[in-house]
Formats: structure tokens, C-alpha cells, sequence
């Protein structure tokens, strides 16, 4: 029963790490263009010259 002791803070703690890591990508805003990215890449590259 001492082993309960140690695994319940260690399992919290590692929780809050794990909901603090959350909130900071909210924050920085990491969630808000989804889909951009998954178009983006199926759209053609007008930068790049022509391979001849």
C-alpha cells in the first residue's frame, strides 16, 4: 500500500504537465488553421522555377 503513496502524486503531477503542455499550445495558437496546412500541400509551388 505505500507504493499507492508515491504513484498517485507522480500520476498528478505527470496530469498537470500533460494539461499545462495543452494549454500552452492553445495559447500559442498552434490549433488555428487545421485545414491550411492539408491544402497547402496539395497546392502547386508558383516560388519554385520550372524543371527543365
Amino acid at each position: 500500500m505505500t507504493i499507492l503513496s508515491y504513484l498517485i502524486p507522480i500520476s498528478l503531477l505527470l496530469g498537470g504537465a500533460g494539461l499545462a503542455a495543452f494549454l500552452y499550445t492553445l495559447k500559442s495558437d498552434q490549433y488555428d488553421d487545421p485545414d491550411g496546412n492539408a491544402q497547402r500541400i496539395l497546392a502547386p509551388d508558383y516560388d519554385e522555377k520550372p524543371k527543365a
